[in-house]
């Protein structure tokens, strides 16, 4: 299942003995290192799956919906989308028609790897594609700010949007995971000299992360603010706000059936 997002997926054993000998990282840019392997390493160990609560509004492609991870993949219940109210004999439908689509279901494994992969290479990048300064640190949080580093080199189209961001980050300190990632576009970013598009400077993304149990975080909300088109992020939302509550976690080998039963029983 894709673990961040979508915009965070979290080499392993150097971020575990860190903190468990107790050597706290002290720069800024230590204390990114250090958070990144954290996620990375909570992200290899994670194998919880959960059921939660998503309103995801995106101009004219709005959703409201259950949703519940299996091991199999995401089975979404929708409630309203674009607009309009589904019954529950049309919402069960949906579930059902995906359920009995492996196409369906290759095409969601195939977006998720995709996506975790992309979340896990701008994870890498936070160290080096910008300059950090700590700003403060209070109740076991260190605020850090960022802004981009001039003699980084992203890798990938995408990846340049990124590093064209200055912004903020909080990591809680017991376990250097990340809070709070916010940013904002400092100036604009065109792709192939702006025949494929131009994203503007203004625009704006915030990533917040909760605990839901010991050593386990989600994405609750992201929010993204972009002007401007590009061609190459025909599959990414430029103006989207995001969602996640009531998270309930789910027995580990829970099937498509059982997960839909308990969708459905969920209120609408």
């Amino acid at each position: 299942m894709a673990k961040c997002g979508r915009l965070l997926a979290w080499t392993m054993l150097a971020g575990v003995c860190a903190v468990a000998s107790g050597q706290q990282p002290q720069q800024p840019q230590q204390i990114v290192q250090q958070a990144v392997r954290s996620e990375m390493a909570a992200d290899a160990a994670d194998h919880s799956i959960w059921m939660y609560y998503e309103i995801d509004r995106k101009p004219n492609d709005g959703v409201v919906q259950w949703s519940a991870q299996t091991g199999m993949g995401e089975l979404d219940r929708i409630l309203r989308q674009d607009g309009h109210t589904f019954t529950l004999a049309q919402q069960r439908a949906k579930m059902d028609a995906f359920i009995h689509s492996p196409s369906a279901q290759a095409k969601q494994r195939q977006g998720g790897e995709h996506d975790d992969k992309q979340a896990a290479q701008m994870l890498n990048m936070l160290p080096n594609a910008f300059i950090w300064t700590k700003t403060g640190q209070h109740d076991q949080m260190i605020y850090l700010h960022f802004r981009p580093n001039p003699n980084f080199s992203p890798p990938t189209w995408e990846s340049r949007v990124f590093a064209a961001m200055e912004g903020d980050m909080t990591v809680d300190e017991k376990g250097y995971r990340i809070v709070s990632l916010r940013g904002k576009l400092i100036h604009d970013v065109k792709f192939a000299w702006g025949l494929l598009g131009t994203l503007e400077a203004g625009g704006t993304f915030d990533v917040e992360r909760r605990p839901l149990a010991p050593g386990i975080w989600e994405i609750t909300e992201t929010h993204v603010h972009i002007q401007g088109h590009a061609l190459i992020f025909k599959s990414i939302s430029e103006q989207e706000d995001d969602v996640k509550s009531k998270f309930e976690q789910l027995p580990q080998h829970i099937t498509f059936q059982q997960a839909e039963e308990k969708l459905l029983a969920q209120p609408d």
